[in-house]
């Protein structure tokens, strides 16, 4: 028996559309499987940044923020994949918070997420163009 970890998505003004919901729903399963977490996760979309956020952010309380605002898919997909190694970093390696710049969990976030992106875009060739909306 398996208990399975639960994501709960907000959008705050992302302008995303609704019919592109699908292509964010695959995308978290995808990193589900690579990255497993075991606590719950909150995901905002928002289209302005908050605090000291560059493009995402996570909190303690297993939340991820994801600006939207003028990005394309990849990129906005690429911060979620960033921030959800993270997550994964804290939830499941039990590291500590280190350095926005450079050290460990940065540099593993930074270099997983570009892999990342690159195993969902061989995996689904067919989403191609609409990672480039």
């Amino acid at each position: 028996f398996i208990l399975r970890m639960k994501v709960i998505i907000t959008h705050r003004n992302s302008g995303i559309p609704q019919k592109d919901y699908k292509l964010i729903d695959l995308f978290l399963r995808f990193l589900q499987k690579q990255y497993p977490l075991k606590n719950d996760l909150k995901i905002f979309f928002i289209s302005e940044r908050t605090g000291n956020m560059t493009t995402g952010s996570r909190t303690e309380e297993n939340e991820i923020k994801v600006l939207t605002k003028g990005r394309i898919y990849r990129d906005i997909l690429r911060t979620l994949s960033h921030e959800w190694v993270h997550e994964y970093q804290r939830d499941v390696l039990k590291w500590k918070h280190g350095s926005d710049i450079g050290g460990r969990n940065e540099d593993m976030a930074n270099s997983e997420a570009g892999a990342l992106m690159k195993m969902f875009e061989k995996i689904y060739p067919g989403l191609e163009d609409k990672m480039y909306e």
